[in-house]
């Protein structure tokens, strides 16, 4: 059976699957659903999600479901391993690691900034998005030796992570006027 994947098209943690199973050239090895968002979750989908509403989902076999887009990446990684995407060398798996690692708190300020209904948090508040930035450079300075744009050689697990919120983050510039520096 192949997996079926509960989503929606735009929601950056579904991006992330989408991204992973193109890299991988296995687009095709996972059935996509759309999830309509204006209508209450199926019961099948909730039964899936533990009452949840949240996305994606991945039924991996009938009525049982895994969430969490992480979680599922390395489902994906593990039972679809050629090619790999996540680094083969521990010491680079572990610098991707610390680079996910840094996702939840990235991701947090930036919607935290751009939700931000209060005239006196904002300076603090754009302060925490950019130096989420400034942390993610610095693991890039230290870990890419120069390769590019990449943590390693090419585009990978850490940027399969990060994209769909890079991606997004482009309407803190237009909404908020905060640029990142050049530097």
């Amino acid at each position: 059976m192949r997996p079926t994947v509960y989503h929606i098209p735009i929601c950056p943690f579904c991006q992330r699957l989408e991204i992973l199973l193109e890299l991988k050239g296995l687009a095709h090895a996972v059935n996509f659903e759309v999830v309509d968002v204006t209508v209450p979750r199926s019961p099948h989908i909730l039964q899936l999600t533990g009452g949840t509403t949240a996305l994606p989902v991945m039924e991996i076999e009938p009525g049982v479901g895994l969430k969490e887009s992480l979680r599922l990446m390395h489902v994906i990684e593990e039972r679809f391993p050629d090619p790999h995407v996540q680094r083969l060398d521990s010491v680079e798996r572990a610098a991707e690691a610390r680079l996910v690692a840094l996702e939840p708190g990235f991701v947090a300020a930036g919607y935290r900034l751009v939700m931000n209904r209060d005239p006196a948090r904002r300076d603090d508040l754009v302060a925490e998005y950019l130096d989420g930035y400034v942390a993610l450079d610095a693991l890039l300075r230290e870990f890419s030796r120069g390769s590019g744009p990449w943590l390693f050689d090419r585009f990978g697990w850490a940027e399969t992570v990060f994209t769909p919120f890079f991606q997004r983050f482009v309407f803190v510039a237009y909404y908020e006027g905060v640029d990142l520096p050049a530097d």
